[in-house]
């Protein structure tokens, strides 16, 4: 799948978020190694910590589909930022060079980078062993 597409198909899922206090929405598309494709968007809470991200909601939505290995996944959000800290630890946790597609609220992709560029360093199963 392109990236494009798959950028494009985040900014959909974005449309979805629930997002009533910080009004900052964010839609995210994993791609797995197989070319299925699992969405996610950010659903806030009143009580701020029970918030969840869109990377985390679309890497449990597969998890739970019992896949495992992911090859991309593609953000957008207003101005294309980038996961926060917590998204990119559980990333990590199933792929440290996942390919990073940003894009903004139309879809469009407007930077690509790699999750071991965003956590270098990064603490991850090979530490426990």
């Amino acid at each position: 799948m392109e990236p494009s597409q798959l950028t494009q198909i985040a900014a959909d899922a974005r449309d979805a978020a629930y997002a009533p206090y910080s009004k900052f929405k964010v839609g995210a598309a994993l791609l797995t190694d197989n070319g299925e494709v699992f969405t996610g968007c950010n659903i806030e809470n009143a009580s701020f910590g029970l918030t969840i991200c869109a990377e985390r909601t679309a890497l449990f939505a597969a998890v739970a589909a019992g896949v495992r290995t992911f090859s991309g996944i593609a953000v957008s959000s207003s101005h294309a930022v980038c996961p926060c800290g917590a998204c990119r630890q559980v990333l990590n946790e199933f792929n440290p060079t996942l390919d990073v597609y940003l894009g903004d609220e139309t879809g469009q992709m407007v930077t690509k980078t790699s999750l071991d560029r965003l956590l270098p360093e990064a603490f991850g199963p090979d530490n426990l062993r």
